[in-house]
């Protein structure tokens, strides 16, 4: 066995920094997949927020590690005229960087865009003007701001229904969203046309039209996601009911004269769960709906559950676990934040939810 000697570096030498990057196991396997030059890490993170690294699918916390027993870094030395094999300690480690898949940070969206919604009307203000003068974020920008991969950014984009006019980020505002919809549906019906091929038209309405469902630029044609379509314009209608819930029945009835006949078929409650609750009427045996979206509660999972519980004391276990599926990666998570946040109760009407914070 040849004897090898080891030495720290001289002092003149500058000496390197490292740190040790522990990879999941499917971080392993895309790595040992792909080319270096198709790879796509970045670690992001300001000032006051943790760092993360992105890959061009997925978002991981970066956590460190103390080590039991410290880790040499070394390497041979480059000294040529040394007599026998020499390494030299280039650092000392006493933790590793653990990768834990988390969701994406975008609790910041909605305040770093909502001075640029997009409104009816905005459209002609522009063309009149003939120049763009409005300024705002960039997807540049958006892709070095948020803590999300490129992937989850792109889906974020569609989710909040955001434009890009002219290279910035707009929202579009539910109201006028819920209109385009409702035209987009009429305008179907009007011409006859299926709703696998659909007319194409104007910058902002093929931008929705991308968002609920596929367009075929070549032929100019629209294929309708009627589910997303239906379930969007339900939540347009479900939206005026923030504080003074409405009859299921009814709620029905305009849902269905929103999307008209030939798409009343697909409506379903099924399809807006994680937007409303429910509760019996005092003067009937209707049961009614209060529109309560997943999407503006606290992404922090203890606001998120403490918010929850104000609303309601206690929860029935399908109920709730819509209103937690944007805080937890998948369902082992979700397990953790249940044991962790709530406390389960069991009685002749099923399985309950209360807080388990006094």
């Amino acid at each position: 066995m040849p004897e090898i000697e080891i030495i720290f570096a001289p002092q003149q030498e500058p000496i390197g920094s490292f740190r040790l990057l522990e990879l999941s196991s499917d971080l392993c396997k895309q790595i040992e997949s792909s080319n270096i030059s198709d790879l796509n890490f970045a670690i992001k993170g300001g000032p006051d927020e943790d760092a993360v690294l992105c890959t061009s699918e997925r978002t991981y916390n970066i956590r460190s590690v103390a080590l039991s027993n410290s880790v040499l870094v070394m390497s041979p030395s480059p000294n040529p005229n040394r007599s026998k094999d020499q390494v030299v300690i280039q650092d000392s480690l006493n933790e590793l960087l653990e990768l834990v898949p988390t969701i994406p940070k975008l609790h910041r969206f909605k305040a770093l865009l909502k001075e640029y919604i997009w409104e009816e009307g905005q459209e002609e203000e522009d063309d009149n003007l003939g120049v763009t003068t409005q300024k705002g974020v960039t997807l540049d920008q958006a892709r070095a701001e948020f803590q999300a991969s490129e992937q989850e950014l792109v889906q974020a984009l569609k989710e909040k229904h955001v434009l890009i006019i002219d290279d910035i980020l707009r929202p579009l505002s539910p109201s006028y969203l819920h209109k385009i919809l409702e035209l987009l549906l009429m305008h179907l019906v009007s011409l006859s046309q299926t709703h696998d091929a659909a007319s194409v038209n104007r910058e902002v309405t093929l931008q929705v039209m991308r968002w609920f469902g596929e367009v075929d630029a070549a032929n100019e044609s629209w294929k309708v996601d009627v589910e997303r379509t239906v379930r969007q314009v339900g939540l347009g209608v479900l939206r005026q009911h923030r504080k003074e819930p409405i009859a299921e029945e009814e709620f029905m009835a305009k849902w269905n004269t929103a999307v008209g006949d030939t798409f009343a078929s697909s409506t379903s409650l099924r399809l807006l769960t994680g937007n409303y609750i429910c509760s019996p009427s005092p003067f009937s045996s209707s049961t009614l709906l209060s529109y309560l979206p997943c999407a503006e509660l606290p992404t922090d999972p203890a606001t998120r559950f403490a918010d929850l519980f104000f609303i309601r004391a206690r929860w029935k276990a399908e109920d709730i676990v819509p209103y937690l599926s944007d805080v937890a990666v998948d369902t082992k998570d979700l397990d953790k934040l249940m044991l962790k946040y709530a406390r389960p109760l069991t009685d002749k009407d099923g399985l309950w939810y209360t807080t388990r914070a006094r």
